[in-house]
């Protein structure tokens, strides 16, 4: 796992494709201190497997499946990189939970300066816009970002001088790919609800025929009987522990929170109440039920 944040750039000192895979070589310094053959390192946010290391550089097999998602085929002898090596368990989270795991790339549209910092504008595939947020986080080439701004088409990001000297990101021009990586929280919800969004007049509908407002007819994104019909814990071994239990309903309460905002974006204007709505304030009546009246509704 990684943070987002740059320790390095390094430079390509070769990469051989045979097809579309083969070896990339990569001169460096700071990442290689303390890393050891079969160790992680992130260039340009892609989560590469240390192989060979000499003489202030290392090499990594690229596999077909990364040059296809990435921008790392079209490297050339002398390119700069990003380079992170994969986050210590006592070190400092400084940007977000960054995997390496490239979702694909994106276009610099135009790059714009606003006092001491540039706008970035980047356009990029409707799967991977999707799951972008205002004041999310993104991994551009493997450097943790806020998001500025999103509209239909692309995203914009706001980058520090600070950043733009570390970081290979205003070295570019537009016209240019960048490696892209959502956030995997918001991904992961959105594999719990299982939202299928594709394009055209189909996004942003319910999966199965199930609509916000919760009229099902079909099975819905999130089972377990819906969280135990709404009492989100008390699942199995949870139950027995207390501390596992209150990691999983506090877990749950913020997919619910997540779910319930999603929903509230598509049933807007409507005045109806959607059905995670409808689950939340039955989880609230429970628990003050459950605690003698007192009312736990504002630690939700």
């Amino acid at each position: 796992m990684f943070t987002g944040i740059v320790e390095e750039l390094g430079q390509v000192k070769a990469l051989s494709l045979r097809g579309n895979s083969g070896t990339l070589t990569v001169k460096a310094k700071k990442v290689l201190e303390g890393t050891k053959i079969g160790d992680s390192i992130a260039v340009n946010g892609v989560c590469l497997t240390v192989t060979n290391m000499k003489n202030n550089e290392f090499s990594a097999d690229v596999m077909a499946e990364t040059v296809r998602r990435s921008s790392l085929g079209a490297l050339q002898d002398g390119s700069y990189v990003n380079l992170e090596r994969a986050m210590a368990a006592d070190g400092r989270f400084g940007g977000h939970i960054v995997s390496g795991h490239i979702d694909g790339t994106g276009q610099i549209e135009s790059m714009r300066r606003e006092e001491n910092a540039v706008w970035v504008t980047i356009a990029c595939a409707d799967k991977i816009l999707d799951l972008i947020v205002e004041k999310g986080s993104i991994c551009i080439d493997g450097i943790s970002l806020t998001v500025a701004a999103v509209t239909k088409r692309n995203f914009s990001v706001s980058v520090i001088p600070h950043t733009g000297e570390e970081t290979t990101l205003l070295k570019k021009k537009a016209g240019d790919p960048v490696n892209l990586e959502n956030d995997i929280v918001g991904k992961y919800i959105q594999k719990f609800v299982d939202i299928g969004r594709n394009s055209g007049a189909d996004r942003g509908k319910m999966p199965d025929g199930e609509n916000a407002a919760g009229n099902v007819k079909g099975n819905s994104g999130l089972s377990m009987e819906f969280l135990q019909k709404y009492g989100f814990g008390n699942i199995g071994w949870k139950a027995k522990i207390p501390s596992a239990k209150l990691i999983w309903n506090g877990f749950l309460r913020v997919t619910m929170k997540a779910l319930n905002s999603y929903e509230k974006l598509l049933i807007k204007d409507s005045g109806k109440v959607g059905k995670y709505e409808r689950a939340i304030q039955h989880n609230r009546r429970s628990d003050r039920r459950s605690a003698g009246g007192k009312d736990h509704s504002r630690d939700r």
